[in-house]
């Protein structure tokens, strides 16, 4: 089997895996993403926000109370967990243990009809949220042990692209075949929905649940069987207080490694801003333009679309000029974006210095003030996919493979320690002024401050400064 140009030079490089591994490996983000893609952001979480009660801003704020719980939670556990696999060693089992979590969580959440009790899916979307995360902890350790530092970059971008093309595979699925009109019942393709599903019980997003669960479970099976794990070290007892030690010893060493400390502070405050726009985004536009299902799920086909080939574009950039300058053009890309969103309202954008046409003209995103999101949310289709896939990979050549999961385990720590600032804001500034408008307008602070400080920060970032 020959391996894989990495490089971009016509020259394969050389790999610490097999390309059958390394495929493999990258097939863990297409079976991860469509969660994020359709449960998260297009499908489910508008469908909670805008048809599982009567009351929008309220369900809006219980939505981003439940990404800050689960934040939280993600936040305190995954340094301990990154730190406890350096000692077991093998990360594959448990990637196995939070996959059966995950699974079974997602399946659950046919069950949250309108009406019902919110707080049902609101335990099962942390359930699967922590599960899913910690699960991305233990798979991107794996990362500095499959190719050189010079490759990583490309690999990530590639890994990350792959996963929202799987992503997009499935909400175009679910909005051609699955999500019916709530006035015809037909899907977009003019057809019955497939199962007979009914929109109007909100089955045609309660669906996206086990459809996600199934997809993940088939597709984690490659990695499990050819990409090649750590060999097995201490017993699950010894891991675990040597794990907990190691905490304690990673948060000291890195008053000594300053710039490894700068980069995950930086990443830290811009990745809040990068969550909020990801998991309330979607939920924003099914509030202000009232979108249903098939609405927001060709909005979020649009973003993958541009993001598959952003992450593509991105994957050349690392290589060319590193992933710091990819992670500077990104967060630059998406403060447009976020400036654009919430400027934007019914009959004007730019903050009113662009006037719009307040008519609709009939069919899908019918007014001009829908057109104008549109154009704004392929900034952050392009954006969004490198400044995750690139902040990975600068960490990966900044630390060595037998320390990956601990500092894998303070990277996912990075990305969610404050995640629920961004997402309180959203929910405080929401709830006092009944604008989810100004609640968005809070993430610029994070990924304005992020941006300041990463410029000064060191790469990769275990370089010594002068």
């Amino acid at each position: 089997m020959s391996r894989i140009d990495w490089t971009g030079t016509g020259t394969p490089a050389p790999q610490k895996a097999s390309e059958k591994g390394i495929w493999s490996w990258m097939l863990f983000d297409w079976a991860a993403q469509p969660f994020f893609t359709v449960v998260t952001t297009f499908i489910f979480g508008p469908y909670f926000v805008s048809r599982l009660t009567d009351d929008p801003v309220s369900a809006q704020a219980m939505w981003s109370n439940t990404a800050t719980i689960s934040s939280v939670i993600i936040a305190l556990l995954s340094p301990i967990l990154g730190s406890i696999a350096d000692q077991s060693g093998a990360r594959k089992p448990w990637i196995a243990f939070f996959a059966i979590i995950k699974v079974v969580s997602l399946f659950g959440l046919w069950f949250a009809a309108p009406g019902s009790p919110l707080v049902y899916p609101v335990i099962l979307m942390i359930l699967a949220s922590i599960a899913a995360e910690f699960s991305i902890v233990f798979n991107d350790s794996m990362m500095p042990r499959l190719v050189g530092k010079d490759e990583v970059g490309r690999l990530s971008n590639t890994a990350w692209g792959l996963g929202y093309l799987g992503g997009m595979i499935v909400l175009v699925t679910v909005v051609t075949l699955l999500a019916g009109n709530l006035e015809t019942g037909k899907t977009l393709l003019g057809l019955d929905p497939l199962f007979g599903l009914d929109p109007h019980t909100g089955e045609d997003a309660r669906i996206t649940g086990p459809i996600s669960a199934v997809w993940y479970l088939i597709f984690i099976i490659p990695m499990f069987l050819f990409t090649p794990d750590a060999a097995k070290g201490l017993p699950l007892a010894a891991a675990v207080h040597a794990g907990l030690r190691q905490v304690a010893n990673t948060i000291s060493e890195l008053k000594i490694r300053r710039g490894i400390l700068k980069f995950l502070i930086a990443r830290m405050i811009y990745q809040d801003g990068v969550n909020g726009l990801l998991i309330l985004g979607g939920a924003f536009a099914a509030g202000m333009f009232g979108w249903a299902t098939i609405e927001i799920g060709l909005y979020g086909i649009i973003l993958n679309v541009v993001a598959i080939f952003g992450c593509v574009i991105a994957g050349r950039v690392d290589h060319r000029i590193g992933s710091k300058a990819t992670i500077l053009i990104s967060l630059t890309l998406l403060l447009l974006a976020t400036l654009g969103i919430i400027s934007t309202g019914p009959g004007y954008t730019l903050f009113g210095l662009l006037p719009m046409s307040t008519a609709d003209a009939g069919g899908l995103f019918g007014t001009a003030a829908e057109k104008a999101y549109i154009l704004y949310g392929l900034l952050i289709g392009l954006a969004f996919g490198p400044v995750q896939a690139s902040s990975r990979s600068y960490l990966a050549r900044s630390v060595s493979p037998q320390e990956a999961g601990r500092y894998f385990g303070i990277y996912a720590l990075s990305g969610r320690a404050t995640s629920f600032m961004a997402t309180l804001f959203f929910s405080l500034i929401t709830y006092t002024s009944g604008s989810a408008r100004l609640g968005m307008a809070t993430l610029i602070l994070f990924l304005a401050g992020g941006l300041i400080l990463l410029i000064a920060t060191p790469y990769p970032a275990d370089r010594q400064q002068d």
